[in-house]
């Protein structure tokens, strides 16, 4: 008796709570129409224009005033990140290129040297004593080329002499060279322009030959070396501006470029080489740190529309847009959702449209409606509460 009691309860209730739905909730009729209940118990609603002349605007007859708003558009920026190791632009191992006691060293870790300047020098006695000898020789083998010429002039000297007289000549200035070359060797220039690394070598220790003097850094330029995704493979250029932070220093947001793109993708991870490049002017920047770089490549463009102009019904998300003084409905597609905007996808709708946003309670597919733009009552509000 009990359950019987619940069951009957429970069946006011539904009833009840159905009443309500189908005089207060706007989307009711139009779904029970379509399931045909209606028809089943004998309930007949009264005319869309006799329900639409009651209810409309707000507090009137005539056409509902809604506020409505521009459908606009938006591209969704595609943002690819990654994380790169930075090298110098310019790294160069300095070895010696003879073996030697060290007898000058200009090698201060961290001072700048410019390319051609000497570095460190080699005990070079030996070397300038054979320089010496071979210009020595030069000098009388040029004295007798002369003392032949001369000779020759008379005819008592063969054209035989003469040519011995000139490869002399040749082969004592080949001498000279040489022992300038020798020479040259014992001293160790700097072949680029750019910082010196800490050294181990000091006066006095003796190197051979391919040994490590110094190594030289032109970080002048940082080159930051990181992988992009295939999907972009398409769309990333030379030159293309890229946004790079030091991950030792966070607050430091600077701007490079894309230096070098390589020309294969790796199979195992689908991504491409990518070298950027960004200025190290104020020398704040060291090779080995690392890098998180951020480009970003202009994606799709959707349809933005306010995100109360968003409605729903058993066929899915649609808004109310207005022409020509009525509503009609237009099916959508959400894309995304943002705090300010929903970004849509639809094949009805268009960018200049206006779509409701509020006062769609009373509204039916032909219904007219009086538009009040919402930026004119957000604009007549804060007048108001100025005043």
């Amino acid at each position: 008796m009990k359950a019987l009691q619940q069951f009957v309860l429970f069946v006011i209730v539904l009833c009840a709570g159905l009443y309500v739905w189908i005089a207060y909730v706007p989307a009711a009729r139009p779904l029970l129409e379509r399931t045909g209940i209606p028809d089943l118990l004998g309930i007949e609603f009264p005319p869309v224009e006799a329900a639409q002349g009651g209810q409309g605007g707000w507090g009137g007859g005539g056409p509902s005033k809604v506020t409505v708003a521009t459908v606009g558009e938006t591209a969704i920026a595609d943002r690819v990140t990654a994380i790169g190791d930075g090298r110098a632009k310019r790294s160069v191992t300095v070895r010696a290129n003879a073996g030697g006691v060290i007898t000058e060293l200009n090698l201060q870790p961290g001072a700048r040297v410019e390319a051609g300047q000497v570095i460190a020098r080699l005990q070079d006695e030996q070397e300038a004593i054979s320089l010496e000898q071979a210009q020595i020789n030069l000098e009388d083998a040029q004295r007798e080329e002369t003392r032949i010429k001369q000779l020759s002039a008379t005819g008592a000297v063969t054209e035989v002499r003469l040519r011995e007289t000139e490869v002399a000549v040749r082969s004592a200035e080949l001498a000279v060279r040489k022992a300038e070359f020798d020479l040259s060797q014992r001293q160790i220039v700097a072949p680029i322009t750019g910082r010196i690394g800490i050294t181990q070598i000091e006066v006095g220790d003796r190197v051979n030959a391919q040994d490590v003097v110094a190594t030289i850094t032109d970080r002048s330029d940082i080159l930051i070396d990181f992988r992009v995704p295939e999907r972009v493979v398409g769309k990333i250029r030379t030159g293309q501006d890229v946004t790079v932070t030091p991950l030792g220093l966070r607050d430091t947001v600077m701007t490079g470029e894309v230096a070098a793109i390589d020309t294969v993708v790796d199979r195992t991870s689908r991504t491409l080489l990518v070298q950027g490049r960004v200025a190290n002017a104020d020398d704040t920047l060291r090779v080995g740190m690392a890098f998180s770089v951020a480009m970003t490549f202009p994606g799709e463009t959707y349809l933005s529309i306010p995100p109360l102009s968003l409605q729903w019904s058993s066929d899915g998300p649609f808004v109310w847009v207005v022409r020509d003084g009525k509503a009609a409905q237009a099916a959508v597609i959400i894309a995304q959702r943002n705090s300010d905007s929903v970004l849509i996808r639809s094949e009805t709708l268009q960018p200049g449209e206006t779509v409701v946003t509020e006062g769609v309670q009373t509204l039916r597919d032909g219904a007219e409606v009086a538009p009040v733009d919402a930026a004119s009552t957000a604009a007549a509000a804060a007048d108001k509460g100025t005043l």
